[in-house]
């Protein structure tokens, strides 16, 4: 306290609004500064609440919180919404000019005492009093949220950044989690009662009374002192007046203000007691209250005589330090007479005008400030396609033409459109800021996206693009990605496509391809090959289809993709990279790309299988090519075939376009020169897939190209293709289909329309196009579905749409571009049975270099299989490709056009059970081609000479291969065990289930607390090792991911996981969740990978290792209980043979679950939920354990 801290003002608290002497007044019964203006609040007896302004305690407003028959004003509380007020009934919700928001009442709420906010965020409060039920309330809504049974009967409550400290009322404190609200520590502070206590960083001080002889009661004269940090009681302080009252300086975190009834006030440092300041108040009665700023810059006293006494340095006394300006009352001004003596003689003159009068000065537009136009006019004249007016045919009164387009007669135009903000989905929310919105208000967020594209249900015949149609856009926040609400655009089961990578153009095609059964059995039966082509597309394209069926709904990316296809020098001689060739039009690019993957596929499966047809049968129309020189008349043939067909317009479309008739300059063999060649082509056989390109350049302005698309209903979901023993190709639809399949005399083949790829054009000057999928993905589900279930894939905006809808086109902003159609007979019928075939010798493969510095070993075929529920450690490092394109925005923010390009460097797999845990059988380090910018080597371990073939002194193997590893791991069952390991398989580009994952972020982590746990201090605390001291190592990583699992297994198993984690999470507070740097505990420092010769079978990890991983001293206790479970487990196990699932590698010594020495000799073991104990020796046939007994 400043020696010149003194009494600057006093005031009467009354029970009216006025302040002046009232004998109806009743004493402060609780006193609150505000935190973020200059206002003192203050409740009295008879429930009102009122508030003073200023170092002169200026009276700033007034309101009865509840009837004064309720009782007093408890306690009073203030967050930025308002002021929060506590009656014994209820509680009560004002904004800070005293208008109520709400008022909280329950049955159950009989006698509150206190509250106190739950966290930092000031949203709820936990009340509670001298009765049985505690209460959470929400303060956004004003509703009870939860009930909670008291442990005691709580008469005060005050909260640190850790704890809630509540006094009860037999004088002891219970020190309460504010995330669960259980009692951590119970602590006798005084035997009557206790006065008043306060709370300031790690120190709890209270005041108290004693009970002594014949039922007195005594103010303690000392003030008791408790360490919330190490949960024990100080030596108390010394106050020889009897302390009744305490408060900590908000500042000065060893510094007390403890006073008596009497005003005696004494300013006490914690550390040195016998050092302290003394104040005297100036006061008749005895003190009831007292309060500081959170400044620490001014002190109020209230006494029994309803006075109000502030102290502090009148030449700086501050409430707040950067206080916002209060609401103050505007007055009105007064209205001014008007003298008509000064105009007229006669008031009752008539013909005076009222203009001489004048008018008041104004801020707003008057109601009588019309504008100068009160309607549009000149609205120009509306536009006709260039392609129209080429058509139009002179009538004797004007020129008339083919409706083309599709609209009404006497339709008018509304031709201000381009004038009209465009339809766009509002951008979602990131979910960072989601997180604090309420769900209602998320809900209505949601809401609103699908009314906006509900409206806009069968548009496209309409002027322009709905806001379905349109490009969609990733925004990246600090956190990335990740932090990008998805869910925002699809509610489906179906897994979208994200658009922010190179050649992205091909996620239209790509999710045709996905939904058709014949092209995706193929291809998931084909990556289960052997095939170990580093650019194989239809490996990449099995692995897309596995990865967008197993997302079920979530958001997935074709990097592995359209990396291959990068990488092939075909793709860029076809001009295929769309990044290469900006000025080509995207519908074209499409076409072409179309073309080339159908024709690289078919040539991929043929490398595999060359006696197999399959794929031809699937994709190619076969036929043969006559050429006729119109000279000499000579004709030769050919055989063809080709995988995709063009359109040619006019009708018959289809067979005009398979049949191809034309006429080429050639070569003739019998002229010997080059002639006219007249080309002649018919059919042989016809594919499962019939494969479209609907719209070259040359067709977009070709009239009949728009009067056919732009008719609604032209393209049929259903075609037969009849092809004669002529090679004459028939097509039919409709009524004319029907009647063939009811005559049943020709081999017809009917087709389904799968979907078709779409060029929308959203406008804009130049004309920007962008490309969006209609598929009916009811023809790849494993049963026919009654109704067709067409879907619109806008990149990762996915909905479903109608058949007219998928089927009706205004070729002004609307056209196709690819359209697929498949074989009737094959919908619906979906291969399985390639995950009973998959090949899994790349997993016994060893790439390594044999220079003695192997760090792995490969799995045996004999005695190491994989499958259902066998436990891997995974961890992979990562190398930045490009680095993250950033913008500053209008408003001065940075922001993040394109986040950082990452690419898998090295991959680490480490078995997860069995004699050889921990033990690695995959680590690889990955050829990169493209240029790398950063090798991220303090996080990543990777340097340049690991990544350089002619330095390093690893195998470099393709990403395939790799990747490919992962996969088979993945279907053949495989649960992947490691920490964040999100980030490993978006870099990775797969597709996990849930129930393939065993994370350790999210094994070790409280949604309470919001904090996800690092790996390095998880190390630290759980298993009192240091890691990631130097660098990072994806081994070592994978091998700590592992043994905190055991330890998370161990402490499920002994109850105490809750108790447990609150712990690790107290921990991480003291040390910013970070491993201290201290000489003074004996870590484990995590080394560097070794070479596998020097471990030997079990060295790993073995169980004694992971048995005597001790834990940190805050954690002791609970290390204590998990020994003390497991040797009683292991006892009971050992009599009833009934044992935990996988108890052989959860580090049991000597002894395994079921009381014996292990005999486990399959290296590679069964997954810990179906384990039941050690393996047989002369079972290798399967993973299924015996049990000796």
């Amino acid at each position: 306290m400043d020696p010149e801290w003194t009494e600057v003002s006093c005031v009467l608290l009354s029970s009216s609004n006025g302040g002046q002497e009232d004998p109806a007044a009743t004493p402060a019964t609780a006193l609150a500064f505000d935190p973020s203006q200059e206002l003192l609040w203050t409740g009295n007896g008879e429930g009102r609440v009122a508030s003073f302004y200023g170092a002169d305690l200026q009276h700033y407003v007034s309101y009865i919180m509840h009837p004064p028959s309720d009782g007093e004003v408890r306690q009073i509380l203030i967050n930025d919404t308002g002021v929060l007020s506590l009656g014994p009934k209820g509680l009560h919700m004002a904004l800070r000019r005293g208008l109520p928001l709400w008022n909280c009442r329950d049955d159950e709420m009989a006698d509150l005492c206190c509250m106190s906010f739950t966290s930092a965020a000031c949203n709820e409060v936990l009340v509670a009093g001298r009765q049985a039920a505690m209460f959470v309330v929400d303060l956004k809504e004003g509703e009870v949220t939860r009930r909670l049974p008291a442990e005691n009967h709580y008469t005060m409550m005050k909260r640190n950044s850790r704890f809630i400290c509540a006094a009860t009322s037999r004088g002891t404190v219970d020190i309460i989690d504010p995330a669960t609200f259980a009692v951590l520590k119970s602590w006798t502070a005084h035997s009557a009662f206790i006065h008043d206590m306060d709370v300031q960083a790690d120190f709890l001080v209270t005041c108290g009374a004693t009970l002594k002889q014949q039922g007195a009661v005594m103010f303690d004269p000392y003030v008791n002192l408790f360490d919330l940090k190490q949960m024990t009681s100080m030596a108390p302080i010394p106050f020889p007046p009897c302390a009744a009252f305490v408060r900590m300086h908000p500042r000065m975190v060893t510094t007390a203000m403890v006073a008596s009834t009497s005003g005696q006030i004494h300013i006490i440092d914690l550390m040195s007691p016998n050092t302290s300041s003394v104040k005297q108040a100036n006061i008749v009665s005895y003190l009831t209250r007292i309060e500081i700023s959170p400044t620490g810059e001014a002190l109020l006293l209230a006494d029994s005589d309803c006075y109000m006494h502030l102290w502090g340095s009148p030449s700086r006394i501050q409430f707040t330090e950067y206080p916002a300006m209060i609401e103050t009352e505007t007055a009105e001004e007064p209205h001014k007479e008007t003298e008509w003596e000064e105009w007229s003689d006669d008031e009752n003159d008539d013909t005076l005008p009222l203009n001489i009068v004048g008018v008041p000065y104004y801020r707003e537009t008057l109601l009588s400030a019309f504008p100068d136009l009160v309607s549009d006019v000149g609205a120009p004249p509306p536009r006709y396609d260039s392609s129209l007016l080429e058509t139009m045919t002179p009538f004797e009164y004007g020129w008339y033409a083919p409706n083309a387009a599709g609209t009404l007669p006497n339709q008018v135009e509304d031709t201000r459109k381009d004038e009209k903000p465009t339809q766009t989905i509002q951008a979602p929310k990131f979910l960072s800021e989601r997180s604090r919105d309420t769900k209602a208000a998320q809900q209505d967020s949601h809401d609103e996206t699908a009314d906006a594209l509900v409206s806009s249900e069968v548009a496209s015949l309409g002027p322009e693009a709905p806001s379905m149609y349109r490009a969609v856009e990733i925004k990246f926040s600090k956190f990335g990605v990740d932090d990008f609400d998805f869910g925002y655009y699809n509610r489906s089961r179906h897994a979208g496509l994200e658009n922010h990578f190179a050649s992205s153009y091909a996620n239209a095609l790509l999710q045709l391809l996905h939904f058709t059964p014949t092209i995706r059995n193929l291809a998931l039966q084909h990556a289960a090959s052997s095939c170990l082509e580093d650019h194989c597309l239809l490996c990449e394209l099995g692995y897309l289809c596995d990865m967008l069926q197993k997302a079920e709904g979530a958001t997935c990316q074709a990097t592995n993709m359209l990396k291959a296809l990068s990488s092939l020098p075909q793709a860029h001689q076809l001009r295929l990279i769309e990044e290469e060739n900006p000025n080509t039009p995207i519908t074209e690019m499409l076409q072409n790309l179309t073309r080339f993957l159908l024709t690289q596929i078919a040539g991929d499966y043929r490398r595999i299988k060359p006696d197999s047809s399959a794929m031809e049968d699937a994709l190619a129309t076969s036929g043969v090519t006559y050429m006729r020189c119109m000279q000499c008349r000579s004709e030769t043939s050919r055989a063809v075939s080709t995988y995709v067909n063009n359109l040619k317009y006019p009708a018959p479309v289809l067979k005009s376009s398979v049949e191809q008739d034309s006429s080429t300059k050639g070569w003739c063999e019998m002229c010997q020169r080059y002639q006219t060649l007249l080309n002649r082509k018919t059919i042989t056989s016809i594919p499962s897939v019939l494969t479209l390109n609907a719209s070259g350049p040359q067709n977009l302005n070709y009239p009949e190209f728009r009067r056919l698309w732009g008719t609604p209903g032209w393209l049929p979901e259903e075609i037969g293709i009849i092809v004669d023993t002529a090679g004459q190709f028939f097509c039919y639809e409709g009524e004319d289909l029907k009647l063939h399949l009811q005559r049943g005399i020709h081999d017809i083949k009917v087709y389904s329309l799968i979907g078709l790829a779409v060029n929308v054009d959203d406008g804009g000057q130049p004309p920007k196009s962008h490309l969006v999928a209609m598929v009916n993905v009811g023809y790849s589900e494993p049963t026919p579905q009654e109704q067709p279930q067409w879907h619109l894939f806008n990149d990762f905006l996915v909905r479903p749409t109608s058949a007219g809808e998928a089927v009706s086109f205004n070729t002004n902003w609307k056209t196709p571009s690819v359209v697929l159609f498949q074989l009737k007979g094959d919908n619906n019928r979906i291969d399985t049975d390639w995950k009973n075939k998959i090949d899994t010798s790349i997993l016994y493969m060893d790439s390594s270099k044999k220079n003695g510095q192997e760090t792995y070993r490969p799995l045996d075929p004999n005695t190491e299989r994989p499958g259902l529920e066998t436990i891997v450690a995974l961890d992979t490092e990562f190398v930045a490709l490009k680095q993250p394109e950033i913008e500053m925005n209008s408003e001065g923010e940075m922001e993040t056009i394109r986040p950082m390009t990452h690419a898998l460097a090295r991959v680490s797999v480490v078995r997860g059970q069995g004699m050889d845990e921990g033990l690695p059988f995959i680590d690889d380090y990955i050829m990169i081609k493209e240029p790398v910018v950063d090798y991220l080597t303090l996080y990543s371990g990777i340097t340049r000479n690991d990544l350089d073939p002619r330095t390093s002194m690893h195998t470099l193997v393709p990403l395939k291969r790799a990747y490919k590893k992962l996969w088979v791991l993945l279907n053949l069952g495989c649960k992947f065990l490691g920490h964040g390991l999100r980030q490993d398989f978006r870099v990775i580009n797969i597709q996990v289930p849930k129930a393939q994952i065993i994370d350790t972020i999210d094994l070790f982590f409280l949604k309470t607390r919001l904090r996800k746990l690092s790996l390095a201090f998880l190390a630290w605390c759980v298993l009192k090792e240091n890691i990631q001291l130097e660098t990072h190592d994806s081994i070592e990583d994978a091998r700590t991911a592992l043994k905190l699992y055991r330890k998370y297994l161990e402490y499920e198993d002994a109850g105490i996981l809750e108790t447990t984690l609150q712990e690790i999470y107290r921990e991480g507070r003291e040390t910013n969740f970070k491993p201290p740097k201290r000489d003074d505990l004996e870590l484990r420092r995590g080394i560097d990978t070794p070479p596998v010769g020097a471990l030997t079978p079990g060295s790993a990890l073995s169980p004694a290792q992971a048995r005597n991983s001790p834990a940190p001293p805050s954690i002791a206790a609970a290390a204590a209980a998990v020994a003390a479970a497991t040797t009683a487990s292991a006892a009971i196990a050992g009599a009833t043979s009934a044992t935990r699932p996988g108890s052989t590698t959860n580090g049991g010594g000597a002894v395994n679950g079921t009381g014996h020495a292990p005999t486990m000799v399959h290296r590679f073991g069964p997954g810990l939920p179906n384990a039941t104990g050690p393996t047989n020796k002369n079972s290798n046939a399967s993973f299924r354990p015996t049990r000796r007994g």
